[in-house]
């Protein structure tokens, strides 16, 4: 029987799907495909933390563990962030571990906004920030970025962007889909804002352990930042453990225990026998992280040289696993150009668009796939380029 009145509430009716899952249901039933598209590590979970599950499983450790998440995983993540970005965080009352870090943007925005709040998100930017804003009560306030400076966002813009309802700002660095990553000084700027207006800063820093060529710095170790830094993070990319959704979050006590309220009546608490596997990866899993982004740097140095020189200008990113080309000089908008690719030479990219406006005129590609799968990649979207030229 179909139903006369839309039961659904009117701001899920009004969401649009994601660009990227909605793009890749095209795939479908296709054969020869190689994707550029998914943001997710071709390495294997490190056998030692996969073998740290196992061992749970096998002595029993099936129950719930603490709402927040094992101690002993918070106590590890608290002692990860201190040594590699020196800031201190209390285990007992500002870490909660979430079902991966997704989860945890959706309750830092749930437990800081009042309907009407505005976020300011920056763009291009992962397809869920807007969308979660809006679920959360709140109102996204793009802040467009562009290829004329890096894909970094200019204090200016921010400053232009604030009102009296601005509560927060949203920021990826390293950034996905481009690759870009503010330098610390391009944080501090960001910072300044920040302070001036009395706001917080949600930090998604899931790319923090893959960047290439300089230090990474937490938002949360600029003076003065710690106490209006929201800090997500997770497991997915350093120690390729996307399928086991697990991530974390850390704030402020006041912020934390907001957190935690929604996280209980929502999650109850994440997988037990994940908990345990990154307890393994933070304890002894470093080294593989280091092959990981040795290999991402080489891979990264050919897929950009190859884009540029088949005319698909390409910056140079430093950080997560992706390059935005610009497709402008094939005359396509980006969902043209990533379907006719697909479906004459079998090569998934992400239309720009599906990550905000300032992403149309690009396309998102992925090099965590192997050398040989990006130099076959390479090979066909060239054979593309000289068909359409």
């Amino acid at each position: 029987m179909e139903l006369k009145t839309s039961y659904l509430a009117k701001h899920v009716r009004q969401l649009q799907p994601s660009g990227i899952r909605k793009f890749f249901d095209a795939t479908a039933g296709m054969t020869d495909v190689i994707s550029l598209g998914v943001g997710e590590p071709d390495f294997v979970t490190p056998w030692n933390v996969r073998e740290a599950a196992i061992l749970s499983l096998k002595d029993g450790f099936t129950s719930y563990t603490a709402n927040a998440g094992l101690i002993e995983l918070r106590e590890e993540i608290a002692n990860y962030i201190d040594e590699n970005y020196c800031v201190s965080y209390d285990p007992e009352s500002e870490i909660t571990v979430t079902v991966g870090a997704s989860e945890a943007i959706d309750i830092a925005l749930r437990a800081i906004l009042d309907p009407g709040d505005e976020v300011l998100v920056v763009e291009p930017c992962f397809v869920s920030y807007a969308p979660l804003v809006t679920l959360a009560g709140g109102v996204p306030v793009i802040v467009e970025s562009s290829r004329d400076h890096d894909f970094k966002v200019r204090p200016e813009q921010l400053e232009d962007a604030v009102t009296d309802r601005t509560k927060a700002i949203m920021i990826c660095s390293p950034n996905n889909p481009t690759g870009s990553m503010l330098s610390r000084d391009e944080m501090e700027q960001v910072c300044k804002v920040a302070k001036k207006h009395d706001l917080l800063i949600l930090s998604d820093e899931i790319y923090a352990e893959l960047v290439y060529d300089e230090l990474y710095t937490s938002f949360a170790a600029i003076e003065g930042m710690q106490e209006r830094t929201i800090l997500v993070s997770g497991f997915s990319k350093d120690l390729a453990m996307t399928g086991w959704r697990l991530g974390f979050v850390c704030a402020p006590k006041e912020i934390t225990e907001g957190m935690l309220k929604i996280h209980q009546y929502a999650i109850m608490c994440a997988s037990t026998m994940a908990q345990h596997a990154a307890i393994e990866g933070l304890k002894n899993g470093r080294r593989d992280v280091t092959e990981m982004r040795k290999s991402y740097r080489q891979r990264r140095n050919y897929i950009v040289q190859s884009l540029n020189e088949m005319g698909l200008t390409c910056y140079k990113p430093e950080g997560a696993f992706y390059t935005f080309p610009s497709i402008e000089s094939t005359g396509m908008d980006s969902e043209t150009f990533a379907t006719r690719l697909l479906h004459t030479e079998r090569v998934v990219v992400v239309p720009g668009n599906a990550f905000g406006k300032s992403g149309e005129g690009h396309v998102r590609c992925s090099y965590a796939t192997s050398m040989a799968q990006l130099q076959e990649a390479m090979k066909r979207i060239r054979h593309f380029m000289e068909e359409i030229n």
